[in-house]
């Protein structure tokens, strides 16, 4: 089979050509342009680090922190960078005042590192993480209210969502289960990983106690780009991971928060600052700005979706209306189990890399008995590299069922 051509748009990234790449949703990919402005800034900073790094940062980050706010219809003063969105519930869960008996409430569609976070907390406190379980297939949203709503007990002190998840590709209805948890006296903590530049995100509209979301996926920033966005009424007792001089400022000019959570000690702070630049320029890349990239994105999820299912022989696992630009397609069941967690270590994932060169995500869920290949389309990819794919797949399953020849 002969490699397909990426969109037209793929001149702006710095992806191999020699690779079909259809997993933009694992870390993204940062256009040539924005890279381009972080090299500029890192050679200004290291030009005189001091300058830098005490005299410029701090505008700067306001201003990038303005851009975000007005994508993300946020206050910029409720914003926070953190390096990622793991980071962000991190942030949030070792900030808790937790006490034995108290409960974490998620779900079993929670991002692994995400989940991994919550049991720590737990254990340390002599809380218990409570997992529910959310029906994948599923046939609508209510289905996932009823399994997060079921599970509330008076003990539950705070509820992790997943905006969209990573494994399973579902749009999760915020917009319903965030007032209904909030009305009964419990406080939502969203991962939205993957929703700011997949999806509209609207912090006012939303009014989540936290949220937290990387800028290095569907907005293009570059790696090491991400926010929390804390209530107004929350951010006394939030605290960053790092506590450092922000912690005794005697500054009065800004608050607390901002003075302890924009300074965690020497980083390099350029990938924040290209916020901005990555908003601009994707959004730029289309005439009808990022209601046009968002539309895009999602319709080829969605056909994409459709090209695997029919190749595999299996049916869609939720409405198309549940999709944002991600999409998850089951393998069917009786195939090779694979040898590990990781979604790079699994034969089906390895199979394709090193025989077609194309790098998708395969991957057991929730457990070795159940595998999924995910796409996650963004403006550099075209339908024949999904085409090509479904292909493969198809090629894959036939030298796997192909009866065994005898000596």
């Amino acid at each position: 089979m002969s490699r397909p051509e990426p969109s037209p748009l793929a001149a702006h990234w710095t992806l191999d050509p020699r690779v079909t790449f259809l997993n933009h949703g694992a870390f993204g990919a940062c256009p040539r342009e924005v890279l381009a402005l972080q090299s500029e800034l890192r050679a200004r900073m290291e030009r005189d680090p001091i300058d830098f790094l005490t005299r410029a940062a701090e505008p700067l980050l306001d201003e990038a922190r303005a851009r975000l706010g007005a994508f993300l219809h946020a206050d910029p003063d409720d914003l926070a960078f953190v390096d990622n969105a793991t980071t962000g519930v991190n942030t949030v869960l070792r900030s808790l005042a937790l006490r034995p008996g108290d409960e974490l409430l998620t779900t079993d569609h929670a991002y692994n590192a995400c989940a991994n976070a919550l049991r720590a907390v737990a254990e340390a406190a002599g809380a218990r993480v409570v997992v529910a379980a959310v029906p994948f297939p599923l046939r609508g949203p209510e289905e996932i209210s009823a399994a997060v709503l079921g599970a509330l007990t008076p003990r539950t002190r705070l509820v992790l969502l997943d905006h969209v998840t990573s494994a399973t590709g579902v749009l999760f209805p915020l917009e319903t289960l965030v007032p209904a948890l909030q009305a009964k006296g419990v406080d939502v903590l969203v991962d939205g990983a993957h929703a700011p530049g997949m999806v509209p995100v609207d912090m006012g509209g939303l009014g989540a106690a936290y949220y937290t979301g990387n800028c290095h996926k569907w907005l293009c920033a570059p790696k090491g780009a991400a926010f929390l966005h804390v209530r107004k009424d929350r951010k006394t007792g939030l605290r960053p991971l790092v506590i450092s001089h922000g912690a005794n400022s005697p500054r009065t000019d800004r608050s607390r928060f901002r003075l302890e959570f924009d300074w965690a000690g020497t980083r390099d702070p350029t990938p924040f600052l290209c916020v901005g630049k990555a908003i601009d320029l994707v959004g730029g890349l289309v005439p009808g700005g990022w209601e046009e990239v968002r539309s895009r994105n999602g319709a080829l999820a969605r056909r994409a979706r459709t090209l695997l299912a029919e190749a595999l022989g299996v049916a869609p696992p939720c409405p198309e209306s549940m999709l944002g630009s991600l999409a998850a397609v089951e393998l069917p069941a009786g195939r090779e189990p694979p040898q590990a967690a990781l979604p790079d270590r699994d034969p089906l994932h390895l199979l394709l890399f090193e025989r077609h060169r194309i790098e998708v995500p395969v991957y057991a869920w929730p457990g070795p008995a159940r595998r999924w290949i995910r796409v996650s389309p963004h403006l550099h990819n075209s339908e024949a590299q999904y085409r090509f794919l479904a292909d493969a797949l198809r090629e894959a399953l036939d030298r796997t069922r192909a009866p065994a020849t005898s000596a």
